[in-house]
């Protein structure tokens, strides 16, 4: 009983103090190992969200735990006005790993890397020579790209745009997947970039078409616009391969990096590719805490074991099992329409009948042992560990299958 009041105390504390931008499941996690959570109660449930594609290892990892224990014995701190070893070896780790990149920024999220981003394609514009009104950025219809004022007008949707007007200029948006659109909307000769995802995660887990990111380069050299990629949620793994892109053959210009980089541990990263490697020189941009050396040292460690050919093997063969799970729960269900996406980053796009009901679906998972994401109001999104296990997966599928059975009989 005491346990089940300290839940409810400290549900009520965070409706009291924490700003109530988040609609929180109601529940206290307290620990994790590997693909596995454990609430206050000592309710257990298999996450299927890795803290939205964060814990890219899962809770607890050990050996992101002793790279973190071993350089907290060491330097938590400097700024960027000093080095320290581990942020050197990283940016030299990620720059090789890239196999494009010169140079690396480190920050602390994916809407710094792409704020950053954004101010580097502006800087190159104008060592180019082009004006202010010659700097155009287009993004796309459904892109999530961060919630800062310049990311958040970067994202092509309203619903997160509205009431922060008015709104950062400089950005144009097209449909995704839509050439024809695309080369229209570059025919005026003022874009200096084009910003995709590789796979749109919160629009629904929507990948980029065959040959698009191609088309998409091509374009680009033809109008001598920067490509820079998104892999925030896509990279790192998460979709088959250390980088996204690599599945596409193409070769951008800048990349960001977040989420799985840290493998919970807060961390982000620009890569430059040799356009734009020496534009910003001192004084042109910076961060406090970014490239700490807590944060260096767990992305070091995340980096060389995401990278891995045994990673690479579970991302696919649980990515299988995934899908088949999915659509066996479907055969019996009907719930969904399809399912798409690439490795572990797979959306369950939901019938016409369910449409609007993913939240919903997911306070049934939660009761039944499950924690899952949503991508809008008509997909859920799957992004765990990428070194789940085969039982943590058909645990969870089990679960899954459970709580959609009771939805549906509710």
């Amino acid at each position: 009983m005491q346990q089940a009041a300290n839940s409810s105390a400290l549900l009520a504390l965070g409706r009291e103090v924490l700003l109530p931008v988040y609609r929180q499941r109601e529940l206290i996690l307290q620990r994790g190992k590997g693909a596995r959570l454990w609430d206050n109660e000592g309710r257990d449930y298999v996450d299927f969200g890795a803290g939205i594609a964060v814990c890219s290892l899962g809770h607890c990892n050990p050996e992101l735990n002793a790279a973190l224990i071993e350089q907290a014995g060491k330097l938590w701190h400097t700024s960027n006005v000093f080095y320290s070893e581990p942020p050197l070896r990283l940016a030299q780790e990620l720059v090789a790993a890239s196999r494009f990149a010169e140079r690396a920024f480190l920050c602390n999220s994916g809407a710094e890397a792409n704020e950053a981003a954004i101010k580097l394609v502006r800087k190159w514009a104008s060592a180019q020579g082009r004006a202010p009104e010659q700097r155009t950025i287009i993004t796309f219809h459904g892109s999530f790209h961060g919630r800062t004022l310049a990311t958040v007008t970067a994202t092509a949707q309203p619903k997160y745009q509205y009431g922060y007007e008015p709104l950062p200029g400089g950005f144009r948006y097209v449909d995704f997947n839509d050439i024809p659109a695309l080369d229209a909307a570059m025919a005026a000769g003022d874009v200096a970039a084009v910003m995709l995802e590789p796979v749109q995660g919160e629009s629904g887990v929507i990948p980029a078409a065959a040959g698009y990111l191609q088309a998409v380069r091509a374009l680009c050299d033809r109008h001598a616009a920067l490509l820079v990629l998104d892999e925030i949620q896509a990279g790192m793994g998460r979709t088959g391969s250390l980088f996204a892109h690599w599945q596409d053959a193409v070769v951008p210009d800048i990349v960001t990096l977040a989420k799985a980089l840290g493998g919970g541990f807060p961390t982000g990263a620009l890569l430059a590719g040799p356009k734009v490697a020496q534009v910003m020189q001192f004084g042109a941009h910076g961060t406090t805490f970014g490239g700490n050396p807590l944060a260096a040292a767990v992305a070091r460690v995340a980096l060389r074991t995401l990278a891995s050919d045994d990673i690479v093997a579970n991302v696919q063969r649980q990515a299988h099992a995934l899908r088949e799970g999915l659509a066996a729960i479907n055969a019996d269900l009907g719930l969904f329409s399809e399912v798409r996406g690439r490795g572990l980053m797979l959306g369950a796009v939901l019938t016409p009948d369910y449409a609007g009901k993913a939240s919903a679906m997911l306070d049934h998972a939660a009761e039944h042992g499950l924690l899952l994401l949503q991508a809008g109001p008509d997909v859920l999104r799957f992004v765990p560990a990428l070194n789940i296990s085969d039982a943590e997966v058909a645990d969870g599928l089990a679960r899954l299958r459970v709580a959609l059975a009771a939805f549906v009989a509710s």
